[in-house]
Formats: structure tokens, C-alpha cells, sequence
């Protein structure tokens, strides 16, 4: 049997930079064994980082919570980014940071004792949707898989804790659906496998607030709603709001803001991208070549 395609890429293990292939981690380290990590992706579009700094801020934030420590600070972070992607030849990149709780040198069980570690890497962009694909959109189930509550593992913390999600792709996946958005248990939606959601009614744009990652992607939609004077409600989305939204959206940096189409297996209004929907993206794109939200690969 043929072993699965790494991705070409570059990643720093250890103090230095390997191709993706020969990326490892010890199998004892706690972000193997127990999820015990963080981890913050950005990308880079035409050789510029999109908002970079945020991501270092919100990566720093969760190292922080989660009681982890890095190897050096921010600029040396950045600078580990960019030279993943310069050594990987990529103009459009998916680009990695993640800190996880390492091992103890004498396999205690004291998280205190292990040795934290630092990794980072840059791969291809990926996407959950495809630019192709965007006028098709996404189609979603909302799945019958509650989320973790927030009380017990804090979703503003980006981490790998994803089983609770894995089953709700595989719910939606029997029930003929791409993706899937899960609920807190109430028949609120909270998020889905890597991107928020957003619902249109009225002129209105609301997002859950609650039991959710508050992504980068997620910040710039409301932002970019505040410039075109579309007002943005962060709060409870009830599952039946968005099967009768006028439009619906999603945001992740694994393809910006796009468009969901289809809630259930029945479509959301028309069951094409909603006007709204297309102009954010279309402010999406041309931020990536704004100083203000962007800044260029070092050399």
C-alpha cells in the first residue's frame, strides 16, 4: 500500500527548517497524547501575510491561557513564518504556529514538568470552498452532535480538540450534506469544522457569539460589514434562523468569507449567494493587497 502524499512545504521542527515530509513529533508529546496544545493558522495571498498581527496576538493569548511558554517572542515568530514560506516557494500559502506541552524528561504526569515545543510550518492554500465553487456555495446539516461547551474546554482558545466536530461530519455526510454547523444543545448554532457562521434577514447580519472560536476571518466580516453599513448582531442564532435567512455566509482562512447555500438539504432563500454575501467577499479579496491589513513576506 502507498503511503498518503505529504504536502510540499517547509516546516521548523526542533531550531530548523525540514521539508513537511519529515515533520515529526515524538510520540509521547502531550499534544499527541492528550490535544494538549494551541495552535494559530494565517495564510499569505500573492506573497503577503493577511492580517498577521492579529494572528500573532491571538496565538500569543491562547500560549498564554493554556499556562505554555514559547522559545522567543513575537518578531522571531514572524520571522520563523516567513522563512517557512520563503524556503517553501509559496506566493499562496496555509502557513501553521503551534506550541504544544512537549514532554517531561521523566514522563511525569505534572504538565508542569514537561518541555513545551514549538512548531510551525507552510503548506499550499487550501480550501473549504473553491472559488469555482463559490456561485454552488456550501450546503450544511446541522448536525444533532452537540459542541463542548464552552465551560468545559474555552473555544476562544484555538485547539485540536475536533472529535466533537469529526462526528458531526460523519452525521453530515449520511445525511448527503458537504459540512456541517454544530449546536450548543439549546438549538443554537455555534460553529462549524474551522469557520463561523453568519446569517442575513432583514439587512441584518448576525454571528453566534457564544461557543466559538472568534476568528480572524470572523473579525474582518463584521469590519467589512461596518464599512458598507450593514449592522452586525454578535449574539444567539437560533438553527431555524438560518434555514430562513435571506442569505448565510460562513469565514475561515481556509477560503474567506463564502457563501452557504443550502441548510438541511433544502436551500437558503433562493439557494444562491445573497448580495451582501458577494460584496463582503469581493472587499475580502481586495483587502489582501491593503497595507492596513496586510503586510509582505520577508526576505
Amino acid at each position: 500500500m502507498s503511503q498518503p502524499k505529504v504536502p510540499d512545504g517547509v516546516a521548523y521542527m526542533d531550531g530548523r527548517f525540514v521539508p513537511m515530509a519529515e515533520a515529526t513529533i515524538p510520540v509521547l508529546d502531550w499534544g499527541f497524547l492528550r490535544s494538549d496544545a494551541t495552535y494559530d493558522v494565517v495564510h499569505v495571498w500573492r506573497g503577503r501575510f493577511f492580517r498577521l498581527d492579529d494572528h500573532l496576538d491571538r496565538f500569543q493569548r491562547s500560549v498564554d491561557r493554556l499556562r505554555l511558554a514559547l522559545p522567543f517572542g513575537r518578531d522571531r515568530v514572524a520571522e520563523v513564518l516567513s522563512e517557512c514560506v520563503r524556503r517553501a516557494g509559496l506566493d499562496d500559502a496555509y502557513v501553521e504556529m503551534i506550541c504544544t506541552r512537549g514532554v517531561s524528561p521523566t514522563f511525569s504526569r505534572d504538565p508542569r514538568d514537561a518541555v513545551n515545543r514549538f512548531i510551525a510550518f507552510a503548506i499550499p492554500f487550501g480550501w473549504i470552498l473553491r472559488p469555482e465553487d463559490r456561485d454552488r456555495g456550501l450546503h450544511v446539516a446541522i448536525s444533532r452532535v452537540r459542541r463542548i461547551p464552552p465551560e468545559s474546554v474555552d473555544p476562544t482558545i484555538k485547539n485540536y480538540h475536533w472529535l466533537d466536530l469529526i462526528a458531526g461530519l460523519f452525521d453530515a455526510y449520511d445525511r448527503g450534506a458537504g459540512n456541517v454547523v454544530l449546536t450548543d444543545g439549546d438549538d443554537n448554532l455555534v460553529e462549524g469544522p474551522g469557520f463561523n457562521v453568519f446569517a442575513v434577514g432583514d439587512g441584518r447580519v448576525t454571528t453566534p457569539d457564544r461557543g466559538v472560536l472568534e476568528g480572524i476571518t470572523r473579525l474582518s466580516a463584521i469590519q467589512l460589514c461596518g464599512e458598507i453599513g450593514v449592522p452586525v448582531t454578535m449574539g444567539p442564532l437560533a438553527a431555524e434562523a438560518l434555514r430562513r435567512a435571506d442569505e448565510a455566509f460562513v469565514t475561515s482562512t481556509a477560503g474567506g468569507i463564502m457563501p452557504l447555500t443550502r441548510v438541511d438539504d433544502r436551500p437558503v432563500a433562493d439557494g444562491a449567494p445573497g448580495p451582501i454575501t458577494r460584496r463582503l467577499i469581493d472587499l475580502y479579496w481586495q483587502k489582501h493587497q491593503d497595507p492596513a491589513w496586510s503586510t509582505p513576506v520577508r526576505n
